[in-house]
């Protein structure tokens, strides 16, 4: 084996968030053809609580490892991060510590890196979300980082496409809920994840029963609310973005 393939996860330890991981990552084996894939999760702690469980994921470092061992001299690794954020930026410097182990070694981008991500994804946000008599707030990670601008960008796409009935916001940057829930008070909301996963951000800050969940605040402010318990994983057409993102990487000539 001369070539190899990382896909890098940040990670879940909840099985209908494994799911999700598992939708995309097909897709990209699909996508690689031949050219066998190692599965990598970013996430120390999610990572600990797997070997805790009994289940061994490496880290991006430890995937390619076992790449090399294998016999691969070429190597990409594909991201699953919707942003290149602070956990792109980190897998990053973690593949290139490990480039002179290797012939090539290339890091693929990450879901929404340019104008053009941006459209297709907020065209494909509203095919899957078709206009009813409410609202859709999706619930975005957020990344504390300059990347976080790509929120209020991919807002603004919506809107020009006509959508004022989809909302963004986000557990850990800027927009937050405190800046969209003056808009949706009164009002039938679903509420969906902005991410890969569905997982602890989904099933406790969206959908839990804390007062402090994103389901409990809008209903204080007389929403009607639904939650979508499915990461953006599972969807074909957002699986077919991650493939459009391998398939460049793999021009490049592995």
């Amino acid at each position: 084996m001369s070539q190899g393939i990382v896909i890098a996860s940040f990670g879940t330890r909840y099985p209908e968030g494994e799911k999700d991981i598992r939708a995309v990552e097909e897709a990209l084996r699909a996508e690689a053809g031949d050219i066998p894939c190692v599965r990598a999760y970013t996430s120390g702690i999610v990572r600990k609580k797997l070997a805790e469980q009994g289940t061994d994921v490496p880290d991006v470092a430890g995937a390619l490892d076992r790449l090399r061992e294998k016999g691969a001299e070429d190597v990409l690794v594909q991201p699953t991060h919707i942003l290149p954020g602070a956990e792109y930026e980190k897998l990053k410097a973690a593949a290139e510590k490990k480039a002179p182990a290797f012939r090539s070694l290339k890091v693929g981008q990450p879901l929404l890196s340019c104008t053009e991500d941006l459209l297709r994804f907020a065209d494909g946000l509203t095919k899957a979300y078709p206009p009813d008599d409410g609202f859709t707030l999706f619930m975005g990670h957020g990344s504390g980082t300059f990347a976080d601008l790509v929120y209020p960008a991919l807002q603004e796409a919506l809107n020009l496409a006509g959508r004022r009935d989809l909302y963004i916001a986000t557990v850990e940057g800027w927009p937050a809920l405190d800046d969209v829930l003056g808009d949706l008070a009164a009002s039938a909301v679903t509420l969906a994840p902005l991410m890969l996963v569905a997982g602890d951000h989904a099933a406790n800050d969206m959908a839990g029963d804390d007062p402090d969940s994103w389901k409990s605040r809008l209903e204080n402010e007389n929403c009607a609310v639904r939650c979508v318990m499915t990461g953006l994983g599972r969807e074909a057409w957002v699986q077919d973005l991650y493939r459009r993102k391998l398939r460049a990487l793999l021009a490049q000539d592995l």
